[in-house]
């Protein structure tokens, strides 16, 4: 088991994780995110991989807060394999980016997740996840 930053030859196993939650992307789209978003200091694209094989994927983002102390983390992609869940693989991703977001001095994390999602969700509270109020999105 390994937890590690993405890498550039992850792209091709993160492109097959964000099919498995509905969001087809082209070829070379994720190469290209992976690289533009790897020079961000505040913005992490991180993998599971067991026996060399991708199995898990986390987006995770650092916001600054201007009216608080502490900064927050915002996960905004979080897959597991369809053919791996209830492995453990989830809790150890959430756990490193729990980690993550200590280290940076957050003093949250919040999780975006479909409404259909209910199998997420009930991971989520398992987690120690909270449901907060809504969110409201403006579509450009």
């Amino acid at each position: 088991m390994n937890i590690r930053r993405a890498e550039l030859k992850d792209a091709g196993a993160i492109r097959v994780l964000l099919e498995q939650l509905g969001y087809p992307t082209e070829d070379g789209f994720v190469e290209k995110r992976l690289g533009d978003l790897s020079k961000s200091t505040d913005h992490f694209d991180i993998v599971y991989e067991l026996n060399g094989e991708v199995l898990g994927f986390v987006s995770l983002h650092f916001i600054p807060q201007i009216a608080f102390e502490a900064d927050y983390a915002v996960i905004s992609y979080f897959i597991v394999d369809d053919n791996s869940r209830s492995l453990g693989i989830g809790k150890a991703l959430d756990e490193y980016c729990t980690t993550l977001a200590v280290e940076k001095k957050c003093k949250r994390i919040m999780v975006h997740s479909n409404a259909r999602r209910t199998d997420a969700h009930r991971f989520y509270l398992r987690q120690g996840f909270v449901e907060y109020p809504k969110d409201f999105v403006k579509f450009l």
